[in-house]
C-alpha cells in the first residue's frame, strides 16, 4: 500500500530528485538515465531512491516509459522552485549579487529556509512573477504565470521581439550572454540563421551577434 507523503519528511536529496524530474518532465514520464544525467549520478543509485520516492507516494511508475511526480510530488517539487528563484531574485534585487553567482547560493539557501521565511521575502520584493533569469517564480499555491515563448532560432526573420527568459543557471554562459546584451528585457532580432541548427545572427543593442545554435535555443522571447 502507497503510504501518505505528507508523513515522510523529505530529505535535501529527496527534495532534488523532486525538483529535477519537475523540470525534466512536463507533462511527459521521466526515464532513471535522464535523470542520473540530470544530478549527474550513477543509474544504479538514482533507482534506489526513485523506488524510495515510489514507495512513500511521491511519484508513479509509468510502464515501460519512467516516472511521474504525484499531485503531492509536483506541489513538493514546486515548493522548492518557488524556494529557490525568490531566493535567486532577493540575492540580486537586495544584496547586490549577479545574476550569473546566484545558482549554487540558492541551491544551498532553498533547503536550508523556512516557508514562512520565503514567503516573508516575497512580500518583501513585491511578489515579483518572474526571477532574475525571466524564470516563472511559483506563487505559493502552485500557480505561476507561463507566457508564450518562443525561442530564439525560431523567431520570424526581421521581427522585434523582448527576450523574456535565460534557461541556464551556468556562469559562464550568463555571464557571456549579458556581455552581449542578451538579458532579460532587451530587443532582439532575428537576422538570420544558418542551416542544420548552424549559428544565428540577432540585433540587440543597435549591434549584431553571432551565437550557437545551442546557446540561442535557451533564449526565449515574446512579442513586445
Amino acid at each position: 500500500m502507497t503510504r501518505d507523503p505528507a508523513l515522510e519528511p523529505l530529505t535535501r536529496s529527496a527534495e532534488d530528485y523532486l525538483k529535477a524530474i519537475l523540470a525534466l518532465s512536463g507533462e511527459a514520464a521521466v526515464s532513471t538515465t535522464q535523470i542520473a544525467q540530470r544530478l549527474e549520478l550513477s543509474p544504479a543509485s538514482v533507482s534506489g531512491m526513485i523506488r524510495r520516492l515510489s514507495d512513500q507516494g511521491w511519484l508513479e511508475h509509468v510502464p515501460y516509459r519512467g516516472v511521474v511526480l504525484t499531485d503531492a510530488g509536483r506541489r513538493a517539487a514546486l515548493r522548492m522552485v518557488r524556494r529557490h528563484r525568490l531566493i535567486e531574485t532577493y540575492l540580486v534585487d537586495r544584496l547586490g549579487f549577479t545574476w550569473d553567482d546566484v545558482h549554487e547560493e540558492a541551491e544551498r539557501l532553498e533547503h536550508a529556509v523556512s516557508d514562512q521565511l520565503v514567503d516573508r521575502m516575497a512580500e518583501a520584493l513585491g511578489h515579483p512573477r518572474f526571477d532574475p533569469h525571466g524564470d516563472p517564480i511559483p506563487r505559493s499555491d502552485g500557480t505561476m504565470d507561463i507566457p508564450d515563448y518562443v525561442a530564439v532560432p525560431d523567431l520570424v526573420t526581421g521581427e522585434p521581439m523582448i527576450l523574456h527568459r535565460v534557461r541556464t543557471g551556468d556562469a559562464e554562459r550568463l555571464r557571456y550572454i549579458a556581455d552581449a546584451g542578451l538579458v532579460p528585457g532587451a530587443e532582439v532580432m532575428l537576422v538570420s540563421r544558418e542551416p542544420f541548427d548552424g549559428p544565428v545572427t540577432v540585433r540587440v543593442g543597435g549591434g549584431e551577434r553571432v551565437i550557437a545554435h545551442d546557446l540561442a535555443a535557451m533564449l526565449l522571447c515574446v512579442r513586445e
